[in-house]
């Protein structure tokens, strides 16, 4: 199966989409929803949050005109977060609603439980349609638990005429894996009725490595060919964990000097990853207008986790910094949201509650994420969040350790298990690239102490353990049952 992108959608779509109103929602069927999840899609990596950032865009010759339109339909949330930035783990969590730690995926090896809750079980059992399309990453699994067809790779894949299992169906296919996984979520849409209402997530593999060259498109492989990349401040500032190794040293993240052209271009090729993604989003806005379906469909883009492109010295992601921890996202909502800018925080694992309650369907107990419904009404109630617990679990061949974190609206503490010498506390409005550890330069005062305080206090919520086969580390509560219900 080959498809090629049909254009691009940078029009306006206010035809099809928030002159409906409330009342006209409230009479139809329950809205439809249409999910679209690319991998390691930083924060910042969307035109409109390049020209938000003006002198401080890192990337200013970034351009997502299909990103963009969205998001100026949308409601967009510019502190939104991953409570542990992984990709495996980052599914889970959407999925679950639930912390890596209970949820049980706390790696990229593990398949995804058979008889586990997820929302999608929710809606199907309240009669959705479910789809997933693309990328699942739950270790070698060739089941999609809660999804009523799909077509989708085993594992990471390949860019290129990679095979797909289509509703168990082992079959090939030939063409850029993304223009073909969003082909088959078009033949979807072309294919629904008002008779039922439906879910369809579209995981995207870009822009996750491997990167550029033949792993792109021919249409896409010179995109940027003049562009680099501006420095930020934390370039030359290492993680804390890699500050005391040679950068030839073992287990050392991506390291190499920041002005380097393999850097340079290894940015550009994320960028063009990212333009692929931006295109396809287009391909799919298009269906969903021309099948009449975009004024009764909740459109959801985010991303699994951030991204380093050198801040820290590090490339990847897992770490608490601000590049690994931040994703975009955006949220249209016609006839429920009115297009805004949010800057309540919002967690990965809100989106489930959130799933279910636009369709009108109670998220069981066990769910720890909050729906953003409010926050779409743009009314944050009253006890909001202004702080969440982030956690990583160490993994062979990866050099970024065991992290458990705290972030407020402020400010932030990082902790490494079995590693006290480590332990990082930043101020973030006066220092939001974390280049100034407050511990090490002596300044960090009573706010140390507050957020050890607000810590504690996220794991007991939590009940939190580290999970079987962790260490232990420091200070951590392994005899914990693992069962919470965390807000």
């Amino acid at each position: 199966m080959t498809t090629r992108p049909k254009g691009r959608v940078t029009r306006a779509l206010s035809i099809i989409g928030f002159c409906l109103g409330t009342a006209r929602l409230a009479g139809a069927d329950r809205p439809n929803f249409v999910f679209l999840y690319p991998d390691d899609q930083r924060w910042d990596a969307l035109g409109v949050v390049q020209r938000e950032q003006g002198e401080r865009a890192r990337f200013p010759w970034l351009r997502t005109p299909n990103l963009d339109a969205l998001a100026a339909q949308s409601v967009r949330f510019r502190e939104a977060f991953v409570v542990n930035s992984l990709c495996s783990p980052g599914r889970a969590c959407v999925l679950t609603g639930r912390y890596s730690h209970l949820n049980g995926i706390i790696n990229n090896r593990t398949p995804f439980p058979l008889d586990a809750w997820t929302f999608a079980r929710g809606l199907q059992q309240a009669g959705y349609t479910t789809a997933y399309f693309g990328k699942w990453h739950m270790g070698p699994q060739t089941e999609r638990p809660g999804f009523d067809e799909f077509a989708s790779f085993i594992g990471q894949g390949k860019y290129i005429d990679c095979p797909l299992l289509v509703n168990g169906q082992r079959t090939p296919t030939s063409g850029w894996v993304d223009d073909v996984t969003t082909g088959y979520a078009v033949d979807f849409l072309r294919r629904q009725t008002a008779d039922r209402p439906f879910f369809l997530w579209l995981g995207f593999k870009s822009p996750h490595g491997p990167r550029g060259g033949a792993n792109l498109p021919e249409r896409l492989r010179s995109l940027y060919a003049a562009a680099a990349s501006r420095p930020v401040p934390n370039l030359g500032v290492p993680a804390i964990y890699n500050a005391d190794r040679e950068p030839s040293g073992p287990g050392r993240n991506q390291r190499a000097p920041v002005d380097a052209p393999a850097v340079l271009t290894a940015h550009l090729d994320y960028m063009r990853h990212i333009a692929g993604v931006d295109e396809n989003v287009g391909r799919v806005l298009e269906a969903l207008e021309a099948g009449g379906l975009a004024g009764r469909t909740v459109v959801v883009f985010t991303s699994d986790n951030g991204y380093y492109l050198g801040e820290h010295q590090l490339g990847d992601k897992r770490s608490a910094y601000e590049e690994s921890l931040r994703v975009p996202l955006l949220i249209r909502w016609p006839g429920g949201a009115a297009p805004s800018v949010q800057d309540a925080i919002a967690l990965n694992i809100d989106l489930a509650p959130t799933f279910l309650d636009v369709a009108g369907i109670s998220a069981p107990a066990s769910v720890q994420g909050r729906s953003l419904r409010p926050l779409l009404a743009g009314r944050p109630p009253a006890g909001w969040r202004r702080s969440f617990f982030y956690e990583y679990f160490k993994e062979a061949n990866f050099a970024a350790p065991t992290v458990l974190a705290t972030r407020t609206t402020t400010a932030k503490l990082i902790t490494y298990p079995g590693h006290e010498e480590w332990t990082e506390v930043f101020e973030l409005e006066s220092d939001p690239y974390e280049t100034r550890n407050l511990i090490g330069a002596g300044e960090v005062g009573g706010l140390q102490a507050e957020l050890a305080a607000e810590h504690a206090r996220w794991q007991s919520r939590l009940e939190f353990r580290l999970p079987d086969g962790v260490d232990a580390g420091a200070g951590t509560n392994r005899n914990a049952p693992a069962r919470a219900r965390g807000r």
